[in-house]
């Protein structure tokens, strides 16, 4: 009876992943000239989210969140690096200068009460060579705002001063940004409906990158904490890169040979001994 419901049921309508140009969209709109500190906290929090495949409760506020169930990641969990004259990291201190924190190399999240988490562990991201659109210059300047304006180092990184008022960036102003920035993008026209873009679009878009990117199944679970291959359900294989050079490959005539052929049955007798129409039907 169990089973005849399932079959009944629709299918599940899953979020579709963006790509790394709606996050730098958003970006650009908060780096202009006379952009709110909301629009540039939006922007630097969605390049963090699609870089390093946040849970959209890991970056932004919530008032009726269960706290035991995640933590936002707050200022005292980042770490920054930075490389020395041999070219190894070095951790900078938590009182580095503006100009070193900006110039970092390499950026690392502390996992505390995180969702399928490991508490202790880093997730760690390095420079990817852009000046500004970048998930560690984008974390720089999260942790630099807020250091300009307080001393909590427990503050969440979705906070945001303005006129020397604290705020937060919630969940549905990141949702709305998404859908607006995709809809500027023209995704409709890419068959990605905007009613199907949302906060985890940043999360499944980033494992989608890796993905296409040639990373192992290991790499993304390390980088989005899966701790089994359920992540897999994330990788949209609706997309036309995974079937690319596909048609190719499954045209090639390889002249395969079933090695059980004559394990179960031998008709080697009945294939010499008999016409090829009877043999055939045998």
């Amino acid at each position: 009876m169990m089973s005849g419901f399932k079959k009944e049921d629709p299918a599940t309508v899953k979020k579709l992943p963006i790509e790394v140009d709606v996050p730098e969209y958003l970006a650009s709109l908060g780096r202009h000239a006379g952009s709110s500190e909301r629009d540039q906290a939006i922007g630097d929090l969605s390049l963090i989210g699609f870089y390093y495949l946040l849970r959209s409760a890991e970056y932004t506020k919530n008032r009726s969140r269960d706290e035991k169930q995640t933590v936002e990641f707050r200022v005292i969990d980042v770490t920054f690096f930075k490389r020395d004259g041999l070219g190894k990291l070095r951790q900078l201190p938590r009182n580095a200068s503006k100009e070193d924190i900006l110039a970092a190399d390499s950026a690392t999240l502390r996992l505390t009460n995180q969702k399928n988490g490991w508490k202790g562990v880093c997730i760690n991201h390095h420079v990817n060579g852009e000046s500004y659109y970048c998930p560690v210059k984008a974390l720089a300047r999260r942790v630099l705002h807020i250091r300009a304006h307080s001393d909590d180092v427990s503050l969440g990184l979705h906070t945001f001063f303005n006129n020397k008022s604290e705020f937060n960036i919630t969940d549905a102003d990141i949702r709305a940004a998404l859908k607006f920035a995709a809809k500027q993008l023209n995704y409709p026209e890419r068959g990605i409906p905007i009613d199907r873009i949302d906060t985890h679009s940043l999360r499944c878009g980033g494992a989608n990158a890796l993905s296409l990117a040639g990373y192992s199944d290991r790499a993304i679970m390390k980088m989005g904490r899966w701790q089994s291959k359920t992540f897999l359900e994330y990788i949209s294989s609706q997309l036309s890169e995974f079937s690319q050079g596909m048609s190719v490959s499954m045209s090639k005539v390889l002249n395969f040979v079933n090695v059980e052929g004559g394990v179960c049955h031998d008709i080697t007798n009945i294939a010499i001994n008999t016409e090829y129409a009877n043999a055939a039907a045998a």
